[in-house]
């Protein structure tokens, strides 16, 4: 499966669940990109008449199969949801590390799902995945809560 890495994270925010799931290569070579993939995950799991704001709303996060590669907009990832603006499927992409990344430590998407009872945050470092508590960071600026979250994970490249 060429451009894929064949790893679906699937993270239960309500149970703390966390599981691996095999990525379907007919769906990846169907769907396209992070954008197909996710859109086809949502109208598959999240029903129609859903409010966007409910923990039944899923958040899909995916890479493409030129992510993490030297291929112009390598660096991408998208962001799929259920629009409160429109009701309809939504997406949005973004570059830099973090697409790259996810591809470099084995997952093609991540799929958040429920609602937390706390502040979290997910952790990822190859077969390491873990919801971790993030209540310390709570309502701090986005430059100190990196800095927390560098020295948590004892690595200045987090």
């Amino acid at each position: 499966m060429h451009g894929y890495r064949g790893t679906v994270l699937r993270v239960n925010l309500t149970s703390g669940e966390i599981s691996k799931e095999g990525l379907d290569p007919a769906l990846a070579m169907k769907f396209i990109g992070g954008r197909g993939l996710c859109s086809y995950v949502l109208s598959r799991e999240v029903d129609p008449k859903v409010d966007p704001f409910s923990p039944d709303n899923k958040i899909c996060l995916s890479t493409g199969p030129l992510t993490g590669t030297s291929a112009p907009a390598g660096s991408r990832y998208m962001v799929v949801a259920k629009s409160p603006l429109s009701g309809t499927i939504a997406s949005s992409n973004s570059g830099g590390f973090w697409g790259p990344e996810l591809k470099y430590a084995g997952y093609d998407m991540v799929i958040l799902e429920g609602k937390a009872p706390k502040p979290c945050y997910l952790f990822i470092k190859d077969d390491q995945v873990e919801l971790r508590d993030a209540g310390h960071c709570w309502g701090e600026l986005v430059s100190k809560t990196t800095g927390i979250l560098q020295e948590e994970a004892d690595d200045p490249k987090t």
